[in-house]
């Protein structure tokens, strides 16, 4: 007799020398209560237990044969993997569990020739009151030549007023519908989210100094929203475009892509109307840093926000859209600072690294002039040491690159100025009408009470010369009787002269 462990007590035989069972009330009285050990004694019959014990063994070994001939010999038996391996083998026999999905993320870093590699494009589009531009911008995306199937939407509905979620759904129904198989897209998103955006969407409001620097927060709060809502691990490429993009080649995808640059942008012109000039630049927020701007980010708050293009702010920076040569070469790359958000293709391996659209000042910039912020360094903090505001840029160091002469063309808004002209240009084509209306009007008073000064002229004109013409008709005929009386007179004398020289003669 001794005291076993709960351990040890497993392995033992549990026929006792009675034939009973032990079975205790608990664990602990596997440690307290002592038992002697018994010779097993051997029974004269199979008990009925055992042989059903000895059947079932049989029958679960012939169903485990069946199963692997069944998985491993028998063709098209795909579904019974998953069967009989309890969900730890999948289809492929990659060892994962069928939820488990695997990536490997050096595939999708981004390459010059996407299309050929079947590199996968999240296209993303903020929408705010966009339903007036939402057919000119499904036109484009339906003459998009990168495989569509390859080209995955997303879109952001905020703070909208008007019917631009209805209407975007309707279209995308249509665009997926098509007859043709290549226009159809591939998984498409739409994200409903208001960020509490008050400033109106009329040209005034929007492009008002004072509401800038919290639009442009606001804007970056929606874009890294619908990124990180959007953004899956087989993408490699992210291309963000505006709703109000009138004009852009068909192969934008393809030409920006082969750079093979981190952020690469275009140049964004407008066109205007003949008395305007005819055309541009639009997107100012493209460009490199200049000495003025860094000193005069030093003068600015904390929180203060540099903006592009208003009189407020006088950087004296190069841009991109003033560089633009229409018969340069569309291919030729500018190095910038600043991005322009109209346009802009980025790998998605920046995104996944911690770049952003800043919702707060950073370096004094916010959204997307904020964000090619991130990926440069700033020569002046590089001067004076100051590390800590370079510390992100020099971890990423991704190249931020802009061409000059590629351009595509945003929608005609009349600015503030254009409409002042405008209006202007009105008052004055009214007045000029109202003066020609009136010097018409004193013409015709005159011709009726006067008459009509050049039709007496010509009348009068015609019975002068009708009367020079009967006098010079006179005059001839005056003329030729007095000729003719002379000749006779003349024949006269003539003849009584011969008449007196006959009576001499005789």
């Amino acid at each position: 007799m001794g005291i076993l462990d709960r351990t040890r007590s497993k392995s033992l035989p549990t026929g006792l020398s009675n034939g009973n069972r032990f079975a205790p009330e608990d664990d602990s009285q596997w440690l307290t209560r002592p038992f002697a050990l018994s010779r097993f004694q051997p029974r004269a019959s199979t008990p009925a237990t055992r042989r059903r014990r000895k059947l079932v063994v049989r029958v679960a070994i012939a169903i485990a044969v069946a199963g692997l001939f069944a998985c491993f010999v028998w063709p098209g038996t795909a579904s019974f993997i998953s069967i009989f391996s309890l969900g730890l083998l999948s289809s492929d026999n990659d060892g994962l569990l069928d939820t488990v999905r695997y990536y490997d993320l050096s595939n999708v870093q981004g390459t010059a020739r996407g299309w050929e590699r079947e590199e996968r494009i999240l296209l993303c589009v903020p929408l705010r009151d966009a339903e007036p531009h939402l057919q000119m911008m499904f036109s484009h995306l339906r003459n998009l030549t990168y495989p569509h199937h390859l080209i995955d939407l997303a879109f952001l509905v905020s703070d909208s007023k008007d019917r631009t979620l209805d209407v975007l759904i309707e279209r995308l129904e249509d665009q997926q519908a098509d007859d043709d198989p290549k226009q159809p897209y591939g998984e498409i998103s739409i994200i409903e989210k208001d960020f509490g955006q008050k400033v109106n969407q009329d040209v005034e409001s929007r492009h008002g100094f004072a509401a800038q620097a919290s639009r442009r927060k606001l804007m970056a709060q929606a874009r890294n929203w619908l990124l990180s809502a959007t953004l899956r691990p087989y993408h490699s490429w992210v291309y963000w475009r505006d709703v109000d993009v009138e004009t852009a080649p068909f192969t934008i995808l393809e030409d920006l892509m082969r750079h093979n640059k981190d952020i690469i942008v275009p140049n964004v012109w407008r066109p205007l109307p003949d008395w305007l000039g005819g055309e541009q630049p639009y997107d100012l927020n493209s460009w490199q840093e200049s000495e003025t701007a860094l000193t005069l980010a030093d003068t600015l708050d904390e929180d203060a926000v540099i903006v592009e293009g208003y009189a407020e702010y006088a950087t004296w920076r190069p841009h991109l859209a003033y560089l633009r040569d229409p018969y340069g070469d569309p291919d030729m790359e500018m190095e910038i600072d600043g991005v322009g958000g109209v346009s802009i293709l980025a790998k998605a391996k920046v995104f996944r690294s911690g770049c952003h659209f800043p919702a707060f000042s950073f370096e004094k910039h916010a959204e997307t002039e904020g964000f090619g912020k991130v990926g440069t360094i700033n020569p002046r903090a590089t001067r004076n040491g100051l590390t800590n505001e370079i510390q992100m840029a020099k971890r990423m160091g991704y190249s931020v690159v802009g061409l000059p002469h590629y351009t595509i063309w945003h929608l005609y808004e009349p600015s503030v100025d254009d409409i002042k002209h405008m209006e202007e240009m009105e008052k004055e084509r009214v007045a000029k009408e109202a003066e020609e209306k009136e010097k018409a009007e004193k013409e015709k008073k005159i011709k009726e009470q006067f008459g009509d000064a050049n039709n007496q002229w010509e009348k009068d004109k015609s019975e002068i010369q009708n009367l020079a013409k009967e006098e010079s008709k006179k005059e001839t005929k005056a003329g030729g009787d007095t000729e003719k009386s002379d000749s006779q007179g003349a024949k006269k004398e003539i003849s009584q002269a011969k008449d007196e020289a006959q009576k001499v003669e005789s």
